[in-house]
């Protein structure tokens, strides 16, 4: 109507009474938020590294978000939707990789000071990371067996390794256009395949496939933060702890150094080399 001034609706809770927290404390659950920080040592870095731990695995869930979303676009043929979705998800790797200059200046002695009371505790049994490796391509069911005693989280797991990945259905998208790509079982871990490769290679000189040619270019963005996400967690880990074996009883560095040279969506980057 004109004249009148459209306000977004806010529906507040009847129980707060006067005095209560704001609406936008209510909304993000500001007090449950700033309530999780638990230091268990008088080291002062050790407040860093559980925020700067806690920011990751929020940005993990966002980035699982995302390329779902970006998952369940290609499964429908919606090219510009699973594009819009991933240019989504490379601002949240930026930001991903951009947190660990948080504790990029941790020393050996001030992680040492706080170490010992992580107890087993360790980055390789977070969930949400695994269900993104598993979305890349990168499986592996022995992974699961940490999660044994956590029902929850086991089941979610075991369904998230025999649900197609984002990579998986960017292929069946290259099959449906009637490009020869091999079909493997979903549980099988993405290595380098020549048919693979020779199908992108078709994408990127045939003019009629430009479309596909922005698809591959988009997951090859995706490929490349991931990459820098592992290098730059090599190098904290190497600049903090050295080779000394992970909290979790990890080989620690070397596995890290192996998954950071490892290549995500291995056949867009050999393409290259025809290209």
């Amino acid at each position: 109507m004109t004249g009148q001034t459209h306000r977004p609706h806010l529906r507040f809770d009847p129980e707060q009474g006067p005095g209560a927290a704001t609406p936008y404390a209510r909304y993000v659950h500001l007090a449950e938020l700033h309530a999780l920080q638990r230091p268990r040592s008088e080291e002062p870095a050790e407040y860093s590294f559980i925020v700067t731990t806690q920011v990751m695995e929020l940005l993990f869930d966002l980035l699982h978000h995302d390329w779902t979303a970006a998952r369940a676009a290609l499964r429908a043929d919606d090219l510009d939707a699973a594009l819009a979705a991933l240019r989504r998800g490379q601002h949240t790797q930026d930001v991903l990789v951009g947190s660990w200059d948080l504790l990029a200046t941790m020393t050996p002695a001030e992680f040492g000071a706080f170490r010992p009371v992580l107890g087993e505790a360790s980055g390789f049994q977070s969930s949400a990371f695994l269900r993104l490796e598993f979305l890349l391509g990168n499986r592996s069911e022995g992974l699961l067996e940490m999660y044994r005693d956590s029902p929850a989280e086991y089941d979610e797991l075991f369904a998230a390794l025999r649900t197609p990945g984002l990579y998986d259905e960017a292929l069946a998208v290259l099959a449906r256009r009637g490009l020869a790509v091999p079909a493997k079982p979903v549980t099988a871990r993405h290595r380098h395949d020549e048919a693979v490769e020779a199908a992108w290679r078709a994408v990127y000189t045939d003019p009629q496939l430009a479309d596909l040619v922005r698809l591959g270019e988009a997951l090859l963005d995706t490929a490349e933060r991931v990459t820098r996400w592992r290098q730059r967690h090599y190098s904290a880990v190497k600049r903090t702890m050295g080779g000394k074996p992970g909290t979790g009883g990890s080989s620690g560095l070397s596995w890290l150094k192996q998954s950071a040279d490892q290549d995500v969506f291995p056949e867009l980057w050999a393409v290259r080399n025809d290209l």
